[in-house]
């Protein structure tokens, strides 16, 4: 399903590096590779419960991907693209999706926006049909544009939340439904009675607990300039992290690069000086969406917002071969590169 993850692409999580740089111990380990969302997805737990807490992780998110791809027309928000202004009700997970999206893009003035997915189609980056559309045709579809045309509330007759859009107005997940349904399955393999565990989806990865052993994962960070490398590892235990990078889903038409992040104000690829940006914190579902508005924001806006957060943590990548690193990850980063200069920020 394209449609859903034209970001989620292309966060080099080596589960070979998580395993060989410590040890897991004896424990028995279970590890599962599904496809959903149209990206692989790495699955291990660890412990007597270990299968059946892969098992009901891998469900999580044939469930979820069943419930919101724009395109399936018998899902959720399939229905709300299509209901011509009228709302439709949606469970307290997808309400969770839609309602961290908001409170995102409110603190990021609109950086991050649902409501663009019928300009990622246009772009070609949803059926990979890239193309270069003029200008004329962005304008007509931003008029379409805007958190505004989004509404939420709880449905009063059901248990649950009914959401519109307006007429002409299509939305999708896949800005926040990365790390939000990898933090459902690994909910999922918590409940089935696993301590240790690690899920690995695209540009998201979340942990459960520690490694068997008790040490920290290792979680790479993939090199924008050299996909096949990676720049260093995050030392970490139990949580999330998501990233978002213009290395992939890219397309090169009349001489420009074009990648898939764009910015909802002009409707084209983000132009922030960014090449990537990796969010760490708990919840994965708010990694998600601040990796996408962050990005678009550029630097000096990411490092802002992030100062009077300070709720996570952040590795930017910027076009001119810097790391910029937030100083809660001075312990936790470990370079394997000199390509590029490393500063770490307070």
């Amino acid at each position: 399903m394209r449609s859903v993850f034209t970001k989620i692409i292309l966060f080099a999580v080596c589960l070979g590096l998580c395993f060989s740089l410590a040890g897991c111990g004896s424990e028995k380990m279970e590890t599962k590779q599904i496809t959903a969302f149209n990206a692989p997805i790495d699955i291990t737990a660890y412990g007597r419960h270990a299968e059946q807490g892969v098992s009901d992780a891998a469900a999580a998110y044939t469930s979820m991907e069943a419930m919101i791809d724009p395109e399936l027309e018998t899902s959720k928000i399939y229905a709300i693209n299509h209901a011509g202004g009228a709302a439709i009700t949606v469970n307290a997970q997808v309400a969770g999706m839609i309602q961290t999206a908001q409170q995102v893009s409110e603190q990021t003035d609109g950086a991050l926006d649902l409501t663009v997915y019928p300009l990622v189609k246009l772009w070609g980056f949803v059926d990979d049909q890239f193309y270069a559309p003029e200008e004329s045709e962005i304008d007509a579809l931003l008029e379409h544009v805007g958190m505004d045309k989004l509404s939420i509330a709880p449905d009063q007759e059901n248990s649950g939340y009914l959401v519109a859009v307006a007429d002409g107005t299509e939305i999708s997940l896949s800005s926040v439904a990365g790390g939000a349904v990898t933090g459902f399955a690994v909910s999922a393999m918590r409940a089935a009675g696993v301590e240790s565990g690690v899920i690995s989806m695209g540009g998201c990865v979340q942990t459960l607990g520690q490694k068997p052993d008790g040490s920290l994962w290792n979680i790479a960070i993939m090199d924008p300039n050299n996909p096949n490398d990676y720049l260093g590892y995050l030392s970490l235990g139990e949580t999330a992290v998501c990233t978002s990078t213009s290395t992939d889903h890219s397309f090169t038409q009349r001489g420009s690069l074009f990648h898939h992040i764009l910015n909802p104000e002009s409707g084209e690829p983000s132009n922030s000086g960014l090449r990537s940006v990796v969010i760490i914190c708990q919840d994965g579902q708010l990694a998600d969406c601040l990796s996408t508005a962050l990005f678009v924001r550029g630097e000096r806006e990411a490092l802002k917002y992030w100062r009077s957060s300070r709720s996570f943590e952040m590795v930017l990548i910027t076009n001119d071969w810097r790391m910029v690193v937030t100083d809660g990850l001075y312990s936790a980063f470990h370079s394997n590169t000199d390509s590029y200069t490393i500063s770490y920020v307070k």
